[in-house]
């Protein structure tokens, strides 16, 4: 059944994945749009934190942890956003709906192998400044759509009970269309400007836990990984057209080169295993990379190394209850403080949240459901610039079987 139920979502993903519009931020115009992946939702409910060598959950931040699965998992993830997008003088709301990763762990003794596909960056924003009413005036519209997406397959090995290593590659690619249309008040026709721009490119991740006990109960966790720079090619194209005219200007292609950054992670927290954890992750880049387009470029504009700072645990009250249900549930909670490596205005643009979330085991089985809620805010009002208050509902399934077993008769 569990097979079955892979199968239908693999599917079902292929059709929807990249069509679909994973954010609403004006933000995203700027450098190959909003970071996307956060982690899977067991550890994004935990404000990122994710130290903990874990049989049953797939950590697909640290290649190192796919050596401790103890059973195949598949994890599939998506949510439901809703922003209010705020300035010194307007107010608008935004809902969206998007999926957020699939991926695929199997154990192999001391070794573990992880397959998966992440979005990692969305553009997705629609500004209009309306000046039809004033004569002479030009008005104009801004749309974006795209971002980029990874496929990764990574290996784990277990050096001994305690200490695992591991390493992943991941193809980047996507494609990002942004619009612009300009129209004058009293003029029938528009000038419309549209860009594209197809990305592809591969770099690497590695990584490292380490875990041992502090006393009869107490564990110490350490995460630790790398993810190396990377090119991202990035083949341009613009054509521009005006409304009720048959001529339209196509520019000749061109391609460049962009940089995504370097960025060092790494955890500790301390636990009883199965019962509750508590820990911290920090994040830094290496470098502000070079992201900028043809396309974005502006003088008001530049980009900083970015860094996050987290907290966060769970708690299950008895996992191994007959009797009450709730018990054998996980709670989870964290906080995060997050510089997304933009400056605008000479204003950093910074993401502070809370998130909170549950996973609740399906009976029978190691496989389970888990919900999560994240609110907070993003950017600044200062500036003339915008605030972003979120909220984001999510809901992911994490589902565990043995496959490749050989089944035994006596």
């Amino acid at each position: 059944m569990i097979k079955k139920i892979i199968i239908s979502t693999c599917l079902l993903i292929s059709f929807v994945s990249f069509a679909q519009q994973g954010t609403s931020s004006p933000y995203s115009f700027y450098g190959i749009g909003d970071a996307r992946f956060k982690g899977t939702l067991e550890y994004r409910s935990m404000g990122g934190v994710a130290v903990e060598q874990d049989s049953i959950h797939l950590n697909i931040e640290n290649p190192a942890s796919y050596a401790s699965l103890g059973q195949t998992t598949f994890s599939v993830g998506g949510t439901f956003g809703t922003t209010k997008i705020k300035t010194d003088k307007e107010t608008s709301k935004a809902q969206r709906s998007t999926f957020d990763y699939l991926a695929l762990g199997i154990p192999m003794g001391k070794f573990g192998a992880a397959i998966g596909l992440v979005p990692l960056t969305s553009v997705g924003y629609r500004i209009s400044n309306d000046k039809t009413t004033i004569p002479d005036a030009i008005s104009s519209q801004l749309e974006g759509k795209g971002g980029v997406n990874k496929v990764f397959f990574g290996l784990g090995y277990k050096i001994t009970p305690e200490w695992n290593i591991g390493a992943d590659v991941q193809y980047n690619f996507g494609k990002i269309t942004t619009t612009s249309v300009e129209m004058k008040t009293d003029v029938q026709n528009a000038t419309r400007e549209t860009n594209t721009s197809e990305l592809s490119g591969v770099n690497f991740n590695i990584g490292t836990m380490y875990q041992t006990k502090i006393d009869k109960k107490l564990n110490l966790y350490t995460s630790l990984s790398y993810t190396f720079s990377g090119n991202l090619n990035s083949d341009n194209g613009r054509i521009t057209e005006v409304d009720g005219d048959p001529n339209t200007f196509t520019y000749p292609e061109n391609s460049v080169k962009l940089k995504i950054p370097g960025k060092f992670t790494f955890g500790a927290g301390i636990g009883e295993a199965r019962k509750w954890l508590v820990g911290t992750t920090m994040a830094f880049q290496g470098d502000a990379g070079s992201l900028a387009n043809y396309y974005n470029t502006a003088s008001n504009v530049r980009y900083e190394k970015s860094s996050k700072y987290a907290v966060g645990g769970y708690y299950i009250p008895n996992y191994t209850s007959f009797s009450s249900y709730l018990s054998r549930v996980t709670y989870r909670a964290g906080l995060k403080y997050e510089k997304v490596g933009l400056i605008i205005n000479n204003e950093s643009i910074n993401d502070v949240g809370m998130t909170l979330g549950a996973g609740f085991p399906i009976t029978g089985t190691f496989s389970n459901v888990n919900f999560g809620i994240e609110f907070g805010k993003k950017g600044t009002t200062s500036s003339g610039l915008v605030k972003e208050n979120y909220m984001n509902f999510s809901m992911s399934f994490s589902f565990n079987d043995r496959w490749f077993v050989k089944s035994r008769f006596n």
